[in-house]
């Protein structure tokens, strides 16, 4: 089976334990049945989105859904109350809030005010460089005529 197929019917998997799963429950989730031996899922659901983390049995439970909370409040932070729209259309910063929360396995930090500053001023440094890059092309341009 192709990876992406694989990864599809891994998200289909995930989802339909989790869609099934009443309000009441517990949102932790022994996944052994669907990532195999020792692993274990834990989950937040707002509105629309669900948030999940796969780990294995040397991570703490709450500890993973505390990580869920910061990553949330952050995106908060990040789109004004974040919906499926933000996160479809802004992967990249996704990706950099996460990378700023995450490192090579490591969380590295839980404070969402300290992830807003380094996203802000990652930003800050991706806008100059896009503004540097268009003013090369435009002396370049002029050059060449």
């Amino acid at each position: 089976m192709k990876t992406v197929e694989k990864q599809h019917d891994l998200i289909r998997s995930v989802y339909g334990v989790l869609s099934s799963r009443a309000e009441t429950v517990s949102n932790f989730v022994n996944a052994e049945s669907i990532f195999g031996p020792d692993a274990r899922l834990v989950y937040k659901h707002f509105a629309t989105l669900y948030f999940v983390v796969i780990f294995d049995s040397s991570e703490n439970e709450l500890a993973m859904l505390d990580l869920i909370q910061v990553f949330v409040e952050t995106l908060d932070k990040c789109f004004k109350n974040v919906c499926e729209l933000d996160i479809v259309f802004n992967f990249g910063k996704i990706h950099t809030v996460l990378d700023e929360i995450i490192l090579g396995g490591q969380v590295i930090e839980t404070n969402s005010t300290e992830v807003m500053k380094a996203v802000d001023e990652i930003t800050k440094l991706e806008s100059a460089s896009s503004a540097i890059s268009i003013m090369t092309k435009s002396v370049s341009a002029w050059r060449s005529r």
